[in-house]
C-alpha cells in the first residue's frame, strides 16, 4: 500500500482516468461496429464524422495509438465509399 498522501491521490486519480478511458474506448468501438454493420450508405456517411471525431480524441489523449486511429479511419472511409 502507498505510504504518501500524493501516492494515494495518484491511485485515486488513475482509477478515475482508467474508467473514463475505458468508457470512451468502448463507446468508440461500439460506434465502429455499428458503422461496419450498416448497409445504407446515407446512414454510414452521417455516422462517419462522429466516428472520426471519437477516434481522433482517443488518439490525442493516448488511449489508442495515433497510427491505429489513422488506420481505422482509412479502412472505414474505404468501407463507406464501397457501399451502394
Amino acid at each position: 500500500m502507498a505510504n504518501h498522501k500524493s501516492a494515494l491521490k495518484r491511485i485515486r486519480s488513475n482509477a478515475v482516468k482508467r474508467l473514463r478511458n475505458r468508457y470512451q474506448a468502448k463507446t468508440t468501438r461500439n460506434l465502429v461496429k455499428k458503422l461496419r454493420n450498416s448497409k445504407d450508405k446515407k446512414e454510414a456517411t452521417t455516422l462517419l464524422p462522429t466516428v472520426y471525431r471519437l477516434l481522433d480524441r482517443l488518439a490525442k489523449r493516448n488511449v489508442i495509438h495515433k497510427n491505429k486511429a489513422a488506420n481505422q479511419k482509412g479502412k472505414l472511409a474505404r468501407f463507406v465509399n464501397l457501399l451502394k
